[in-house]
């Protein structure tokens, strides 16, 4: 269910980010999720303390505030399946942020698994979906994957003890206020559509707020190795979801890019198990 709500994400930006502009949608899905978190972050209020919110915003730009607008940039400019099987590249670009940075071993599996997996980026970019090149929505996913890896190697050497559900409410809460001037200079000058209103909605209550209360929920009954397995299932969704609703059509490059993709997550997880 969780690979399901989060692999409609792409699907809903998709459908609202023409409407409202990247920024802007953006915004709303940071202040809704921060919101639908905030009572998590409420109870543990004495955990955090005001030297700790640098960090947080910090972190929230970074694992935030940066990807989400970069994937709804791409999504004005491109079909959802691209954002979503970009996304993927997350769990290998973490694995290379922590040997660069952070002087973790990488080993051969995982130098493999980048390799397979940065080659199904340029499959991927190479593409061309109903006469639309979509080398800059995939390069704009392909960032935000490297932004989620750098802010997960933060965020685990830095926030490391803090409850989990009321972290995420701080750090989104801080990303939210950070894009509000961008957003209020970008605001529509005209009225959205209802569906793209439903959407936003949707991608931050559902695909932000209760996504994370579903993911921490799921770390703490089946562990973080388990749980992060539903990376496989994020650009399966987004694609099929695309496909059923929007009528997106699925290519064979995006088809092989997915593979090499996920094989490179596959490689990358079972690298990183003692």
């Amino acid at each position: 269910m969780l690979g399901a709500i989060w692999g409609a994400s792409f699907l809903f930006m998709r459908v609202a980010a023409n409407d409202f502009g990247a920024i802007a949608l953006v915004e709303v899905r940071l202040a809704l999720g921060a919101l639908v978190l905030f009572p998590f972050l409420w109870s543990a209020r004495s955990q955090f303390p005001p030297a700790l919110w640098p960090k947080l915003a910090l972190i929230g730009a970074i694992n935030s505030a940066l990807p989400f607008i970069l994937f709804a940039w791409g999504a004005q400019r491109a079909p959802a399946g691209i954002g979503a099987i970009a996304n993927a590249m997350t769990v290998p670009f973490t694995a290379l942020i922590a040997f660069l940075f952070f002087g973790e071993r990488i080993g051969v599996w995982r130098s493999i698994a980048l390799a397979v997996g940065f080659t199904g980026v340029v499959v991927l970019a190479s593409d061309r979906t109903a006469g639309v090149n979509v080398t800059w929505a995939a390069a704009a996913g392909t960032t935000a994957s490297l932004l989620y890896g750098i802010g997960i190697n933060l965020a685990r050497r830095h926030l490391t003890g803090l409850p989990p559900a009321a972290l995420a409410s701080a750090t989104l809460g801080c990303a939210a206020l950070l894009t509000l001037p961008f957003a209020v200079a970008q605001w529509p000058r005209t009225a959205i559509p209802l569906e793209s209103l439903a959407s936003a909605g949707a991608l931050g209550v559902l695909c932000t707020g209760l996504a994370f209360v579903a993911y921490y929920r799921l770390i703490a009954r089946i562990g973080a190795s388990r749980t992060s397995t539903v990376t496989y299932l994020i650009p399966l969704f987004g694609v099929v979801w695309a496909w059923l609703i929007l009528g997106e059509a699925v290519t064979s490059s995006m088809a092989v890019a997915g593979a090499m993709i996920l094989g490179s997550v596959a490689l990358a997880q079972r690298a990183g198990k003692p």
